[in-house]
């Protein structure tokens, strides 16, 4: 028998930053390692993984990284990961690896464990077993994975849908599902995204029909944007383009590369004399194909609308199609964005979040899942709390026992021993990485509070040259202000700072016997400037001070 504990480092009361630790005894089985991105405050950072501290101070028992799918909030953490623990073994399907392999860092991509599965193939790690089946996603090779222990079955749903119309790689197996259940499930983890949408997901996920009328209203140049690595989306767009005389053009190395690999792979069916090139740009027959990678979402269309892309820029003609419905968390930025196409004179269209779905399980296909796997415990994932709440009343209407049904935040650990739930308090300390840019360190709350002050009260640069040798002030006080004040009708305060500074470096100077120090005088120089400017400007600038010998 064994004691098992489940918990997550990121992914509870939250859209992205998916990461799921099952212990068995002293093996560690990690479910996913994935990013979000900041919408709230941006204050320049890209996007935040969760802490993993967990993993590098256990790093010995960790048997893999397993990865249900490629989409940054699932596995778009792993390269951040691998630079620190290049060690340890990842998991996946082969389109999810190629996907992460492109942001792998290049030194160190020849060293990593990556190890390809196939659906229905079992992995065994001693006494414990993985099993992968295919689930319905808008990516291929979607699985979810089924931890056998000698307690009986830990199954971690991932992203799915249930739609009977996806063939081939994108297939659910139910029947699979269907064996497993039977079988015996311990404990399901089953993600929460859509639990509070009533029905099924299918056919609300499926819009062939809306961009064909996209395609037929717009006699001109049409931009559309997606979100990385939606294949359904892209091969949907090309279908209906394969029913006209217009052209794809695909923006940006990354997409070029994922599109391309996945026609070769067998992953898309694109006619490829429907795919253009730079010189379409400007034909009006042309569809212009844009997303972002490991950014903000919109970051590349916000780009354009700014008139910052050095290839595209918006004309009045143009119709912008956002092609995947908002969700919780960017239908602020996207109300945004769409004023902004507004203000340029052209139109825009998005798909309705009520009429059109992403690719998630509804309530009916929970309940479905819930119903194949009928699960001793049930473990609501993935999702903001009001919706691990939503499904755990969906898995309480379907008979599971209340008691039995788990709901926790980040860090809180359910642990089973022999089969059991012992209600352990036990918590795992969690945080969150903040990645600027392509640091693979983290920004940290102390550089989000000088970015904040910045943006909020700008910043004043204090600078004043010394005799090397006598200590008498040369030049200066010099006063360089950016964001603070308008410098043309703020004189009269300028030389006041100025003043005030003399005096408080010469003061320092005169008290020194034979050696200035320099960090008091940029103290008390912070420290008499910041009251006097907040008593003339009700403002607390960042107060910089630079003294320098000659």
């Amino acid at each position: 028998m064994s004691k098992i504990k489940i918990f997550a480092l990121g992914g509870l009361n939250e859209n992205g930053k998916n990461m799921y630790v099952v212990t068995v005894d002293k093996d560690i089985f990690v479910f996913d390692a994935g990013l979000k991105y900041d919408n709230d405050i941006n204050l320049g950072i890209n996007y935040i993984i969760p802490n993993f501290d967990y993993l590098i101070n256990n790093k010995k028992h960790v048997k893999g990284i397993f990865l249900t799918h490629g989409h940054e909030g699932n596995m778009g953490a792993v390269p951040d990961i691998l630079d620190v623990l290049p060690d340890i073994p990842v998991y996946g399907t082969r389109l999810t690896l190629e996907i992460v392999k492109k942001d792998v860092d290049k030194k160190i991509l020849d060293k990593i464990n990556f190890n390809e599965i196939k659906p229905h193939v079992k992995l065994e790690f001693g006494t414990n077993s993985i099993f992968p089946i295919s689930v319905t996603h808008s990516i291929p090779d979607a699985v979810c994975y089924v931890l056998y222990t000698p307690d009986g079955a830990i199954v971690y749903t991932g992203d799915f849908t249930f739609d009977s119309t996806m063939m081939g790689s994108y297939k659910t197996d139910i029947g699979k599902l269907a064996y497993v259940g039977k079988q015996g499930v311990l404990c399901l983890l089953c993600e929460s995204f859509y639990a509070e949408k009533p029905g099924h997901t299918s056919p609300q996920n499926r819009v062939a029909s809306f961009i064909k009328e996209v395609l037929n209203k717009s006699p001109d140049r049409i931009i559309a944007t997606i979100f990385p690595a939606h294949f359904y989306r892209i091969q949907e767009i090309f279908n209906e383009v394969s029913k006209t005389n217009r052209k794809v053009v695909i923006m940006g190395k990354p997409l070029q590369e994922i599109i391309q690999k996945a026609i070769e792979d067998g992953y898309l069916s694109i006619n490829p004399d429907k795919i253009g090139s730079l010189y379409d740009l400007e034909s009006k027959n042309s569809i212009i194909l844009i997303s972002d990678e490991k950014e903000k979402p919109f970051a590349n269309l916000e780009r354009i609308i700014k008139g910052f892309d050095k290839f595209i820029t918006i004309k009045e003609n143009d119709t912008i199609f956002i092609t995947e419905p908002s969700y919780a968390g960017i239908e602020k930025r996207l109300a945004v964005i769409m004023d902004e196409i507004a203000m340029l004179g052209a139109d825009a269209i998005s798909l309705s979040s009520k009429k059109h779905l992403l690719h998630h399980a509804s309530r009916e296909d929970l309940m479905l899942m819930i119903d194949l796997m009928n699960p001793k415990y049930y473990f609501p994932v993935k999702g903001e709390y009001r919706c691990q709440y939503a499904n755990a009343e969906i898995a309480e209407e379907l008979g599971i026992p209340k008691e039995n049904i788990i709901l926790k935040l980040n860090g809180d650990v359910l642990e089973l021993v022999n089969g059991k739930n012992t209600d352990s308090m036990e918590h795992i300390p969690v945080d969150e990485i903040l990645i600027d840019g392509k640091s693979q360190s983290d920004i940290g709350n102390l550089v989000l509070k000088d970015r904040e002050m910045l943006g909020e009260n700008g910043i004043v640069i204090i600078s004043c040259t010394l005799d090397k040798n006598t200590k008498k002030i040369l030049g200066g006080p010099e006063i360089l202000t950016r964001g603070f004040i308008y410098v043309k009708e703020s004189q009269d305060l300028l030389e006041e700072t100025k003043a005030i500074s003399r005096e408080v470096i010469e003061s320092n100077i005169e008290l020194s016997s034979k050696r200035v120090d320099y960090t008091k005088i940029k103290n008390d120089v912070r420290e008499v400037l910041g009251k006097f400017f907040y008593q003339e400007t009700e403002s607390k600038p960042m107060i910089i001070t630079v003294i320098q010998e000659v």
